[in-house]
């Protein structure tokens, strides 16, 4: 086990240790005070879309017990708390009346945050898309980016006073690809026209939701949280090294290259141009606004090699064998140096303003023996890929924070209640919150900071 006060030392004493949730994960309570129905609410309720038909109607009852989850948060010692606010708790319709109810109860949450210490790092859309949405077409439609951008408005008018940052999206990939092309999450569509609409009008939502921010609160920075492939190739042959460069193209190109350059990935473009929606003038100016940060989720490495063949769409590419059999319990490699790569790869690539590790963690699934849970695979994994966090630092990348998903159990999309990935363990019988041993060992590191600003060693 690696030692949290000897890990802190690596660290510059300015660093924001933190823990990060998402609504439709914990929030449960999804018929009260005029929320309406998401995306995801329907998605539950159709058969064979999520283990064992669970759904987010409790979850957590995070909504109900916000005060003491805020407490708990105020325990783990961490300095910040990223949280997502629901669309459907704001603007239930997606347009028309805003409820007030749902503002409120944000209001509380950032002032209970405030009250404590912890700064605030809002994400106002972790896919929970109002389900009326969807029957204008959701994010296939030209005109959800402009629900997006009064809806962000309003978030902002209301709250902007108070957040310390402010992220327009969490994961454009899962959005896009997961939800339209490969239809894992909600919507469910496999259809790459419907993928590549969703794809150009949510990253101009995430432009116009930039402006909206800026014009209600100038001074909250504004980022955008991307999910980015850390690419690694099969082998050094040239085969496989274009297939990772086209990898790169599709699973990040599509959404870093409009946001950081103001344009779409060339060979991207020929392949795909021609099922795109109409990229209007000044589309692409709006998207490519300069941010304030950004943050990186990672959880591991996506080895890829050549399809020969070229079966199917862009990016032409097979999956490559992992390159060790460690995985966490939902099945994914554990590779601390796919986060070293990733990083290094995109600020190669791309002019990035400073980066926060807006989530990274393991599903371990250990339960609760005499009231303790032994989750050392994950305490392990988190320690881990702190040190890769702490080597980029002293490289001179401008990491400035770290949040580790999750801070408890939650809901885990089309995999159910089965999958945990909490430093805290949920009961969901009870409710009852049991920290975890790896949430004991967070406590240790994050409650060093904030400290002296030493530079690392």
């Amino acid at each position: 086990m690696i030692d949290p006060k000897k890990l802190a030392e690596r660290f510059p004493g300015d660093f924001t240790f933190g823990v990060a949730t998402a609504a439709f994960q914990i929030e449960g309570a999804s018929k009260a005070d005029g929320r309406k129905p998401s995306i995801w609410d329907a998605f539950c309720n159709m058969p064979g879309r999520v283990h064992n038909r669970d759904n987010g109607d409790i979850a957590c009852d995070h909504y109900n017990r916000l005060e003491q989850d805020l407490d708990l948060i105020k325990e783990m010692g961490v300095e910040a708390y990223r949280f997502s606010i629901a669309w459907p708790r704001i603007i239930p319709d997606g347009t028309g009346p805003v409820n007030e109810a749902g503002l409120d109860f944000y209001d509380r949450l950032v002032d209970g945050c405030k009250a404590r210490g912890i700064k605030t790092f809002a994400t106002l859309y972790h896919w929970d898309l109002p389900l009326l949405l969807a029957g204008e077409g959701g994010w296939t439609a030209r005109s959800t980016a402009y629900a997006f951008q009064r809806y962000a408005k309003t978030v902002m008018n209301r709250l902007g006073d108070r957040l310390d940052r402010v992220a327009t999206f969490n994961e454009p990939w899962c959005i896009v690809w997961l939800s339209h092309l490969y239809g894992i999450h909600a919507p469910g569509e496999r259809n790459m026209q419907a993928a590549l609409h969703a794809m150009h009008y949510m990253n101009l939502a995430h432009g116009l939701g930039v402006e909206a921010i800026r014009s209600e609160a100038p001074n909250v920075p504004v980022g955008l949280v991307l999910n980015a492939a850390s690419i690694i190739p099969g082998s050094n042959s040239p085969a496989d090294l274009a297939a990772g460069e086209r990898a790169h193209q599709f699973h990040n190109g599509a959404f870093f290259d409009p946001v950081f350059k103001g344009e779409y990935p060339k060979e991207f473009i020929e392949a795909l141009g021609n099922r795109m929606p109409v990229i209007e003038d000044g589309d692409l100016k709006l998207i490519s606004q300069k941010l304030d940060w950004w943050g990186l989720n990672y959880y591991k490495p996506e080895r890829v090699t050549d399809d020969a063949e070229r079966k199917g769409d862009f990016p032409w590419t097979v999956e490559a064998p992992p390159a060790s059999d460690v995985k966490t319990d939902i099945g994914w490699e554990i590779y601390a140096p796919g986060l070293k790569l990733s990083v290094e790869d995109l600020y190669r690539r791309y002019e990035l303003p400073e980066c926060y590790i807006t989530e990274n963690g393991a599903c371990d699934n250990t339960d609760v023996v005499d009231g303790e849970v032994d989750d050392t695979m994950r305490l392990d994994y988190v320690g881990d890929h702190l040190e890769i966090v702490a080597g980029l630092i002293k490289d001179g990348y401008p990491l400035r924070g770290y949040f580790a998903w999750s801070l408890m159990d939650n809901f885990e999309w089309a995999e159910g209640y089965r999958m945990r990935f909490g430093l805290v363990h949920v009961d969901y019988e009870t409710q009852v919150r049991t920290v975890k041993k790896s949430g004991k060992w967070y406590h240790e590191l994050a409650a060093q900071f904030p400290k002296g600003n030493h530079k690392p060693g």
